[in-house]
């Protein structure tokens, strides 16, 4: 059950004309009144011929035409606007039901509690079988104004438990995170544009795609403005950045003026103050040498970022939860880099990821947002890079982004985040279907030039001595062959199969993996495309080496020279 909390007004009759009338688009039927305030006296416009709605208005608007007269300063946006309604799969209610959710509606937003005789004017107005509308003007009979700060989280807590005692759909608690839904006006104006988001969910998509691009906020509104975005800055007189709004070009209001919406306004994590906390974390540069040391491309580079995120995250508290609540953030960012520069036919899951993950991008705890400096990094990197990755590059960064998804999931429902756990967990579903899709191209190159079978004996034997306990999963697995193939390929180029079976079952567990063998198939590729270097190997160069020079001049004699790395064999096969 929703309880929507509208904007006040002051136009008590104009509200009443629409409540009876027959809707914009005639779906009004049968509208009456199902309760109101104990001393409504006043007949039912809907079901009296002789009762009309000027005189309802005029009787809910006393105690605010006395209040007016007895402080000369007149009082606006005294109407109180509050539609509650059902799910679709609820069953009907009857009037007397709705009658009592009403008075309990009201009784939580504190326009009328219980037993308060001289509380607000108020009615309840049905005119669909699933929801009713609630009236109030807000000044009380005594002359005062009611206490309706945080009526809204109020009257939420009491929707849960009205869901809880009349056997409704039972939906979510909010927290105060969630964007604001788009208004009846709103949604009838983008249809009638012709388009196909609000405006202001349009916006959201547009700010969301330019963060990866931004290192500031300076940068990021420059950005918009570059994609055609309409942005009006707020600056000091120092001209410093102060605030911002943005429109949609084309959105006018009556007098045709331009439609502007400050960042908060769209969803709460677009504030300058916070665009600025995460876009200018202050981390410091890099060490030459640990940039010497990254991997060489960006795609790599962010698969690298995300393997520093572990499964213990999921069991933080304090400090800990403020660096998880970054990164969380900053895997949105990651997500939607990742999806713009992705190849066309990758896009879509992609880009449904992103739009999900962005509700689990916030929560009431407050991101350190310095802890994600490498993957905010790294986010920037690929929405800059010009060159899109390889199939297996692909394959590695998107089972990364959905190993990590899976832990923000775990971490908010840890934390009691039902909403943010809920869009993880979409996510979760799309970034499924992007790696599968990923991968399918590198699974059927690798299943093509399988290893015989006794060498597919040997890495099997691997596969159950470093994973015993996965094993038989790992080897029923359709994708077996080709994971069989990377340990050959791994092996040849100097690594010990065992040894890469044990750290990528380390770094990613497979007690939930849908598919095991795939998952070890990205995860030791992208370990693996470093050679390591093999100890028989380099003992016997070492040999060589010792051996040779026996016979070789005296250092007095001969310039000393630095012997050329041999190629590294592959273990012997029994």
């Amino acid at each position: 059950m929703i309880a929507a909390i509208k904007p006040t007004g002051a136009n008590t009759r104009g509200l009443l004309a629409y409540l009876y009338g027959p809707g914009r688009h005639d779906e009004h039927l049968d509208p009456h009144l199902v309760t109101g305030f104990a001393m409504l006296g006043m007949p039912d416009p809907g079901r009296d011929e002789n009762a009309t709605l000027t005189d309802l208005a005029y009787y809910l608007d006393e105690p605010v035409r006395l209040r007016n007269s007895e402080f000369g300063k007149p009082v606006t946006g005294h109407v109180w606007h509050c539609p509650v309604r059902a799910a679709p799969e609820d069953r009907h209610l009857s009037d007397t039901e709705w009658g009592e959710i009403a008075q309990r509606i009201v009784h939580a937003a504190g326009i009328a509690p219980d037993g308060d005789d001289l509380a607000c004017r108020w009615i309840a107005v049905r005119h669909a079988d699933d929801h009713i509308h609630i009236l109030a003007t807000t000044v009380r009979e005594d002359g005062r104004r009611p206490k309706l700060h945080d009526s809204g989280i109020r009257v939420g807590d009491e929707c849960r438990q009205i869901e809880k005692d009349y056997g409704l759909r039972r939906l979510k608690k909010g927290d105060r995170t969630g964007t604001r839904r788009p208004t009846q006006a709103e949604m009838h104006k983008a249809e009638r544009l012709g388009w196909e988001q609000t405006s202001r969910q349009w916006l959201q998509d547009r700010i969301r795609a330019a963060i990866p691009h931004a290192t500031s906020a300076e940068e990021l509104l420059a950005y918009l403005e570059a994609d055609d975005i309409l942005v009006k800055p707020r600056r000091g007189p120092s001209g410093d950045l102060l605030g911002y709004a943005v429109g949609r070009p084309g959105d006018l209001n009556k007098d045709g003026e331009q439609i502007y919406h400050p960042g908060g306004k769209i969803a709460p994590d677009l504030t300058l103050p916070k665009l600025k906390a995460h876009l200018e974390d202050g981390a410091p540069e890099e060490h030459p040498t640990a940039r010497r040391n990254r991997p060489t491309t960006p795609w790599h580079q962010a698969t690298e970022a995300l393997d520093t995120l572990r499964p213990e995250t999921t069991t933080t508290s304090g400090d800990e939860d403020a660096r998880t609540q970054a990164n969380i953030s900053a895997l949105g960012e990651l997500i939607e880099a990742t999806a713009q520069a992705a190849p066309a036919d990758h896009r879509a899951q992609l880009r449904s990821a992103s739009a999900a993950f962005s509700r689990a991008q916030r929560s009431q705890i407050r991101a350190e947002d310095r802890a994600a400096h490498a993957l905010r990094t790294a986010a920037r990197d690929i929405a800059h890079t010009a060159t899109g990755p390889d199939g297996s590059a692909l394959a590695a960064l998107t089972a990364a982004l959905l190993w990590a998804a899976i832990l923000a999931a775990r971490w908010h429902e840890a934390k009691g985040h039902a909403h943010q756990a809920d869009a993880a967990r979409q996510a979760v579903h799309h970034l499924q279907s992007a790696a599968d899709a990923a991968l399918a191209p590198t699974l059927t190159e690798l299943e093509a030039r399988r290893p015989g079978e006794g060498t597919r004996r040997t890495l099997a034997n691997d596969v159950r001595a470093a994973v015993p306990e996965h094993a038989e999963r790992i080897l029923a697995d359709p994708g077996w062959p080709g994971l069989a193939t990377v340990l050959a390929d791994a092996e040849a180029s100097g690594h010990k199969p065992h040894q890469l079976l044990k750290e990528a079952a380390a770094r990613r567990e497979l007690s939930t993996a849908r598919q095991p063998a795939r998952v070890l198939i990205t995860r030791i590729q992208h370990t693996s495309r470093n050679p390591a270097p093999n100890r028989r190997a380099e003992a016997a160069r070492l040999r060589s080496i010792s051996a040779s020079a026996l016979d070789a001049p005296s250092p007095a004699a001969q310039p000393r020279t630095t012997a050329a790395p041999t190629s590294q064999p592959s273990r012997h096969r029994r």
